[in-house]
């Protein structure tokens, strides 16, 4: 397990995981939010995950299935869907845009958020395993509904 997708809603602890599942294996992270935010042309942000996805360790947190599945999940090892009850996302979502320092996470955003986990299951959801199954029907994909299951994965990772 050397590339490894972390998929889910907003708020179900995929930056968390990530970077954790990262500590562990030593594998490099690499957020995909973080490069949208820092290189919002779909061009370029398409050629730094190119680069960063041809390596042989990687993390990869963040869905952005239209953009980056052809490049991502042809190349992994394992997905691992993040599956949290949306009342947790949604609980986690109001949670860190109330945390200081939280520089990324606005309050102004926090309808179009808890909108965006609301409608998840039935809007995003369906797109983002379309576009897995046409890119890498045969990765490997575990679902995770709670702390205690990505605590366990965890403590096998590395």
């Amino acid at each position: 397990m050397t590339r490894v997708i972390v998929l889910g809603c907003a708020g179900s602890g995929k930056s968390t995981f990530a970077r954790r599942l990262s500590e562990r294996t030593g594998a490099p992270l690499i957020d995909l939010d973080a490069l949208w935010r820092s290189n919002e042309d779909h061009e370029r942000f398409r050629a730094t995950l190119r680069r960063l996805h041809a390596a042989d360790a990687w993390i990869s947190d963040g869905n952005f299935a239209l953009a980056t599945f052809d490049i991502r999940v042809p190349r992994a090892d394992l997905i691992v869907w993040l599956d949290r009850p949306r009342i947790v996302c949604a609980w986690r979502a109001i949670k860190r845009v109330l945390t200081p320092g939280e520089a990324h996470h606005r309050l102004e955003d926090l309808g179009k958020v808890l909108t965006f986990i609301r409608t998840f299951d039935r809007r995003n959801r369906p797109l983002v395993e379309a576009e897995r199954v046409k890119h890498g029907p045969d990765v490997p994909v575990v679902h995770f509904a709670s702390d205690r299951e990505t605590d366990a994965f965890l403590a096998d990772a590395g």
